[in-house]
């Protein structure tokens, strides 16, 4: 059969298996021992336990569960309600400064968690009832942390950059400073749509403020600068060349433990059990799924069907722009369906040829790559965050999240439009720090 032939028969195959409610490791698992031995003969399975414990016997793989505990640690505190009130507080007077206080908190609080579904927990769980309590319509309320929430796979630290730099062997530490400047572009789209938004609306809705005073103002700060400082020290070992990730992730996660300790005083073993158990958990399931996505890259080059896809794809006598149009609806749609994690280390691998062919930045691709998978966490059918604030306020209706975090969508695609125009604000800082790609 014709490798391109092939190709789209996996697709379609990969797609059934995993609409039939396999878990996406399984799934990808079945559909390259099925095809292996339907195209390439029962010796080929041989190589599949080499080639699944292979792609996890990797250094970096460690940031991963490491990460993953320091968000965890942060997560299981009121680290996220503090954050929030101190920004409430200092924010209060602004037009539209509860939903700035909101999207702040969300984008602070991702990046010390990494966790888009902990950040809207989080965050939602303070901030919907008291915009709710202040007038603000539930569409605002419930679709800015719905929203912000995405921020989490893009800020760094983030885990879903480091299985994109272990899918595509680049730098996890690049891919990191690429998605500061685009980070914090995202931040301003939301913030700016939010405050016009609510500038136009003021009269239609009775938005009541409250007073702090400077004392309110700073009794605050002490609970919630020390887990700054340490996403700013775990940054600063990264980019000082003072630690490799999975070190500063390790020295991380232990100060976010002993941090939680002190300030939280969150001294129960059974606290500390079920941060540990819960991290354990979701490492896993990660760890899983890169393992079977090595099988299944393997499947897809052993039998051509990458290689394939990538001259064809060089062959096209089109724009590389129509090419990467296509490229960001594939991945728009893809991750309607399947988590962020599952849609990189499946196409990643795929893709990056294609993207070096055309002369894309790998790192700058990471970038454009997470946004549609951020998109994907607030739109149906999957819509991971539109779910998470469905069940911490289960009054507001899952449309009315829909409707109000479809004007973040626009935010969104506007953002990888603008970074289509300027890639240097994703490239610029990789290579101010770092250096040039050799």
């Amino acid at each position: 059969m014709d490798p391109l032939t092939l190709g789209a028969l996996v697709a379609l195959v990969t797609v059934a298996v995993l609409f039939s409610g396999v878990s996406v490791a399984t799934g990808l698992l079945i559909v390259s021992a099925g095809f292996l031995l339907i195209f390439d003969g029962m010796r080929s399975l041989e190589l599949l336990p080499e080639m699944f414990f292979g792609k996890l016997n990797s250094f970096a793989l460690l940031s991963i569960p490491m990460f993953i505990i320091m968000g965890a640690a942060i997560s299981s505190t009121r680290a996220g309600a503090d954050l929030y009130e101190a920004l409430e507080r200092w924010l209060t007077r602004v037009p539209g400064g509860l939903v700035m206080s909101n999207l702040g908190a969300c984008a602070l609080f991702s990046a010390m968690s990494g966790s888009s579904p902990a950040t809207c927990a989080a965050i939602g769980k303070m901030g919907i009832p008291e915009m709710r309590k202040r007038g603000y319509p539930d569409e605002v309320a419930a679709g800015s942390i719905a929203a912000g929430g995405t921020l989490g796979i893009l800020i760094p630290p983030s885990v879903t950059m480091i299985v994109y730099g272990i899918a595509t062997e680049t730098s996890i530490g690049r891919l990191f400073l690429a998605g500061v400047i685009p980070g914090l572009l995202l931040v301003g789209l939301f913030m700016a749509w939010s405050v016009w938004s609510t500038w136009r609306k003021h009269a239609l809705y009775a938005i009541a403020t409250r007073r702090y005073d400077l004392r309110q103002k700073l009794e605050i700060l002490p609970r919630v600068l020390p887990f700054l400082l340490i996403i700013l020290g775990v940054l600063y070992a990264l980019y000082g060349g003072i630690a490799t990730p999975s070190e500063t992730a390790a020295v991380g996660a232990l100060l976010c433990l002993i941090m939680a300790v002190i300030i939280y005083r969150m001294w129960a073993p059974r606290a500390l059990w079920l941060v540990l158990s819960s991290a354990t958990r979701e490492s896993v399931m990660i760890l899983f799924i890169i393992g079977a996505a090595g099988v299944f890259s393997y499947m897809l080059s052993s039998l051509f069907i990458t290689q394939s896809i990538a001259m064809w794809i060089s062959d096209l006598d089109v724009n590389r722009w129509v090419v990467m149009g296509a490229i960001n609806v594939f991945l728009l749609v893809a991750g309607f369906f399947l988590p962020p994690v599952a849609v990189i280390v499946m196409a990643a691998p795929i893709l990056l040829p294609i993207i070096l062919a055309a002369d894309f930045d790998p790192y700058w691709f990471a970038v454009i790559l997470t946004i549609n998978m951020e998109i994907g966490l607030i739109s149906p059918p999957v819509g991971l965050n539109l779910y998470v604030i469905n069940s911490i306020a289960p009054e507001i209706k899952l449309k009315t999240i829909l409707m109000g975090s479809l004007p973040y969508v626009g935010c969104m695609i506007l953002a990888i439009l603008i970074l289509c125009l300027f890639p240097g604000l994703a490239t610029w800082l990789p290579e101010a720090v770092m250096g040039p790609i050799r």
